[in-house]
């Protein structure tokens, strides 16, 4: 099988899979739980100055198959057990381990330096401010000598400006990216929002939020040699594969193993193998970056080529179903008929298609 390792500032990752902050690794106790069913690494919650106390419910599964929504805020163990029971009952782990600190300046300076001495591997800082990441990136600097990353919003109109801010100040990575939001879900049986807190107001994360992800990776990707832990999204082993081919050296997940339990990460490696396998790549690292040459700087407007192979076809009809300009037919026997003139080359028809019978080849 391909090789699934891959390297993280020194050091070698059994696979790219990192659980990212969350309810996931609300202790010690429950990363070595991830790390045990195996994720490469893991981040702690966000460890700051006050233990969070959350609303009530502050979780529930989101509409959009695959995604969740929270109003769950930071760590509710105190920095102070953080630095001196779970970190410490970590040494002795196989994996990478991260620990979260935010969401002021004064927080990483506070416990940067403590946090490293626990026995980490690196450090992430967050905020919900954009404009203090550059200052919390340069106040965890000078405290430690453990990689720093910069965890990003979409969230953030200035978001470019804040990652160029952040590598100028010294970060080591980039995160990318945190959960979307505020959203709101009502319960149409009840008329009430789905969680607590003011105005039931919520953060989105989950595949809802992979194709944001996946633009901002790329984008970072494009204008920074850096490591970027690509997050958000990611259900699938095809997604891992995505988001590396956007440029992410590694990839954080929370939502796929909170919802379908921590035996995703074994389940999403060997998928992921057998995907290398089949692919024709010998290791995942060299997924990194290849679609990078096909991100253009302006629009291709040339027609679109199809190639339809019946022998593939299921017959499902879906192709003709979704075509606004009725430009394509299926006849008796599989026959595939293309009004050109109708054809305005959008492609929806051949992303459509189940079984891949009906595919782009080219452009005229």
């Amino acid at each position: 099988m391909a090789d699934l390792s891959i390297d993280l500032f020194g050091r070698r990752l059994a696979t790219p899979l990192i659980l990212s902050s969350g309810p996931l690794s609300y202790s010690a106790e429950a990363i070595q739980l991830a790390l045990t069913a195996g994720a490469a690494g893991a981040v702690t919650k966000t460890i700051s100055r006050q233990p969070a106390i959350n609303p009530t419910p502050h979780m529930a599964r989101a509409s959009t198959p695959g995604s969740l929504l929270n109003t769950e805020k930071w760590a509710d163990l105190t920095a102070e057990q953080w630095i001196e029971r779970e970190l410490p009952a970590l040494r002795s782990r196989r994996g990478f381990v991260i620990a979260s600190v935010g969401h002021a300046e004064a927080d990483v300076q506070a416990y940067a330096a403590a946090l490293a001495r626990a026995g980490v591997d690196a450090l992430e800082v967050v905020s919900y401010q954009s404009r203090d990441m550059a200052a919390l990136v340069r106040a965890a600097k000078a405290a430690v000598n453990v990689p720093v990353l910069a965890k990003v919003s979409a969230n953030w109109p200035d978001l470019p400006e804040v990652v160029g801010a952040c590598v100028q100040a010294g970060a080591d990575g980039i995160t990318a990216i945190d959960s979307i939001g505020p959203v709101l879900q009502i319960d149409i049986e009840t008329a009430r929002p789905s969680l607590g807190g003011p105005y039931g107001q919520a953060w989105l994360s989950g595949a809802a939020i992979k194709p944001i992800a996946i633009r901002v990776v790329a984008d970072i990707a494009r204008r920074y040699d850096i490591p970027i832990l690509g997050v958000g999204g990611v259900t699938r082993a095809e997604d891992i594969v995505e988001m590396m081919m956007a440029g992410a050296t590694a990839v954080q997940v929370h939502t796929a193993p909170l919802l379908k339990g921590l035996e995703f990460f074994a389940r999403a490696a060997d998928a992921l193998g057998h995907w290398l396998d089949a692919h024709g790549y010998s290791h995942v690292a060299r997924l990194r970056g290849l679609a990078l040459p096909y991100l253009l700087d302006g629009e291709d407007t040339r027609p679109l080529g199809f190639h339809f192979d019946p022998g593939a076809c299921n017959a499902c009809r879906l192709c003709v179903k979704v075509c606004a300009y009725r430009a394509r037919t299926l006849a008796a026997g599989k026959q595939m008929n293309l009004d050109r003139a109708r054809c305005r080359s959008c492609g929806l028809c051949a992303s459509v298609c189940p079984t891949g019978a009906l595919h782009i080849c080219a452009k005229g």
